[in-house]
Parts: structure tokens; C-alpha cells; sequence
């Protein structure tokens, strides 16, 4: 059997290749793509060439960045991390052929995995498999961030994930895919108010849709936000602030929505740097917390009891509530599989504008 996948060949340059498909070893499964979500974010600063991996070197002993060989090289194949799969041979007890799952392997049409190494969620039955995009990776980024509030406010005694939010007021900056989720945790674990800003006026449309307050970035959200949230005598803004967009004047919004002695969790990817953000005013005079919430990690002390698997099933209890919504408004384009080159390639040049975009299998096409 051979597979398809998306291989990003230089710059701008995306093409479909074919490989065999390895056979299924004993104690391993092999999975049929049936949907694959595309991050405009991370995934695309491969095609612009503008991702850190592609121009210095990882040391995951040190953590820095060095000058030096790239950690990663063209052709860069593999990228994708919101794919659902059907399970279509298996030789092992760990899953059963049929059974939906939402794993991390990358824009292809099928995967050989191995229950020991590779992370499978199976996809409840009640879900729509569209939805299931986000069970793997992208909900608990989200969710992460949530975790990093609760964390702020209460240290290892967490017990929830809206501990951080519950009635509180709340800024989220960015209406992309990672805003859009966050904002939708952070309303259905009960935050007293929820405002997302963005420069977009049909991104602002769909949050308001989902149930947010929305605010333009070019009306002094700042000013508008701190006027209406006040705590006491020269104590105004937001409780918290998650910052979801990759630039860095974003940032520098983000920090002024703050009250003082508030916190920015930031789920942000800075490709090109933060020189516009100025820790001399706001950040200073107010006292104010910056924090970086990456999957990679939980907030200390809470891995043990918040691992991936607990952040995926806070996904999947968002999607049950909220997921007709997100389906709606979030999920925009879902186009077949051989149209992932153009797709990536315009979505990087800005010829075409998606807020979330799906691959879907072209067999799985074919059957609709």
C-alpha cells in the first residue's frame, strides 16, 4: 500500500509525493487519514522559511537556540499535527480496526503507528470526526494555557481547569484558531467576562458568534477595556490576558489590557522576534507577570496529575458543549487531500484567507 503526504520541498515550493506504506509490525495498527487540520500558524512558517528550526540548532540538554547546522532541512515532510484516522488493520489488543482516532503524524493519507510510541485518542462516537481535529494537539494547547491561569492563581493546588478564569474578566488577544478555542474554554468554565481583540472584523464576527464580547484592536481596546473593568481605585483591566497571535505588537496589547500585577499567558509563536514590545512602560510601572504556556510543558508540579491525555478530555467535554458552534463558525474550508499544495501555498502567500482549514481524505471525499 503507498501513501500520500505533503512534503514542503524550499520555500513557497509544496508538492504531494507517494512512498510505500511499511507493513504493520506485530503490536502496531495502521490508520486511514479521514481528516487533517492545517495550522496556519506553525506549519506555515515552513513554507515562508521563517521557522527557527530551519536556520539554527535545537539543544534540548541546554535549551538554546545555537548558530550552526539547521535542526531541520528541506524537503520537511511529516508537518501537520491535527489528523483523524480510522483504524483499518490492527495487530494489537491496544485498538480495535474501525475505531476512530485523533493522533499527530502529519498530512498523509495513512500511518503505520505504534501503540508504544505514538499518541492515539480515540474519538467518541458522539463527536463529529470533523471535530476530532483538535482531541490530539490543539485543544490541549488551549486547554494548556487555561492550566497556566489556574496555575498563576493557585500554585499546584489546582483542581480544575477554569480555575484560573471562573469569574474573572478575561482578554483574549488574537481571534485565530488558538484564540477562538481558548476563549470558548475559558466561557464554559464560567469567566465573568470574556473579550477577545483582534484587527479583523470577520474574525471578531465569528468570536461574537461563539459567545465572546469583541473589541477591534485599532479602537484603544486598553483604554475601552480598563474604563469598564475596574477591581478598586486605580486597579483597572484584565484579571488575565491570553495572547494567541504571533506578532509582537499583539504582545505589547496584551500587557496593556492588564490590571496591575495581572498575567499574560502567552500561546503565542514569535517567528519574527518581539522588538516592538516595550517592558520600559506598562510591563514595568504595573508589575505585571509574562508567561509562556508551550505544550510542551504544564506548569510545574502538575504534570503528574495534567498529562496530554487529561488536556485531551478536557477537549473533548468542550466539543460536546460547544463543538456545533466551533463546526459553524471556526471550521471554514475542509478541501480534498490533493488539494493541500495549493491550499498551504496560498495560505502563506496570502492569496487565500481560512481561519481553520481541513484536508479531507480524497477517498472520504469521494464517499460523501
Amino acid at each position: 500500500m503507498s501513501t500520500m503526504l505533503v512534503s514542503i520541498e524550499a520555500p513557497g515550493e509544496v508538492r504531494l509525493v507517494e512512498e510505500k506504506s511499511p507493513d504493520v509490525p506485530e503490536g502496531g495498527f495502521m490508520v486511514e487519514t479521514v481528516y487533517s487540520g492545517v495550522s496556519a500558524g506553525t506549519e506555515l512558517t515552513y513554507v515562508k522559511g521563517t521557522n527557527p528550526y530551519l536556520h539554527s540548532s535545537w539543544d534540548p540538554a541546554l535549551g538554546l537556540f545555537t548558530e550552526g547546522v539547521p535542526s531541520v532541512a528541506y524537503p520537511v515532510r511529516g508537518i501537520g499535527y491535527m489528523q483523524v484516522g480510522r483504524v483499518v488493520e490492527a495487530r494489537t489488543r491496544a485498538v480495535a480496526e474501525g475505531t476512530l482516532v485523533a493522533m499527530c503524524y502529519g498530512h498523509r493519507t495513512a500511518y503505520v503507528a505504534d501503540p508504544m510510541t505514538d499518541r492515539f485518542v480515540p474519538v467518541p462516537d458522539d463527536l463529529d470526526p470533523l471535530l476530532g481535529v483538535y482531541v490530539a494537539h490543539m485543544g490541549p494547547i488551549c486547554a494548556n494555557g487555561l492550566l497556566h491561569a489556574a496555575h498563576d492563581l493557585h500554585g499546584p493546588a489546582v483542581r480544575d481547569l477554569g480555575d484560573g478564569v471562573r469569574g474573572r474578566r478575561v482578554a483574549v488577544v488574537g481571534a485565530g484558531v488558538v484564540g477562538l478555542l481558548t476563549a470558548s474554554f475559558a466561557m464554559s468554565a464560567g469567566a465573568a467576562e470574556v473579550v477577545v481583540v483582534d484587527e479583523t472584523l470577520e474574525r471578531l464576527a465569528v468570536a461574537e458568534a461563539l459567545g465572546a464580547n469583541v473589541l477591534a484592536a485599532d479602537d484603544d481596546p486598553a483604554v475601552v477595556l480598563k474604563r469598564r473593568w475596574r477591581h478598586g481605585q486605580n486597579d483597572r483591566g484584565a484579571d488575565v490576558v491570553f495572547q494567541c497571535r504571533g506578532q509582537c505588537r499583539a504582545l505589547a496589547l496584551g500587557l496593556r489590557l492588564l490590571r496591575p500585577q495581572g498575567t499574560l499567558v502567552d500561546l503565542a509563536f514569535y517567528t519574527q522576534g518581539a522588538h516592538e514590545v516595550r517592558l520600559g512602560e506598562e510591563f514595568h510601572h504595573n508589575g505585571l507577570s509574562l508567561r509562556c504556556a508551550q505544550i510542551g510543558r504544564v506548569p510545574r508540579g502538575l504534570a503528574h496529575a495534567w498529562d496530554r491525555e487529561r488536556l485531551s478530555h478536557e477537549t473533548i467535554l468542550l466539543l460536546r458543549e460547544r463543538g456545533r458552534l466551533l463546526q459553524d463558525h471556526v471550521i471554514t474550508d475542509v478541501v480534498g487531500f490533493s488539494e493541500a499544495p495549493r491550499l498551504l501555498s496560498d495560505l502563506a502567500a496570502r492569496r487565500r484567507q481560512a481561519l481553520q482549514a481541513v484536508l479531507r481524505h480524497d477517498v472520504e471525499d469521494e464517499s460523501r
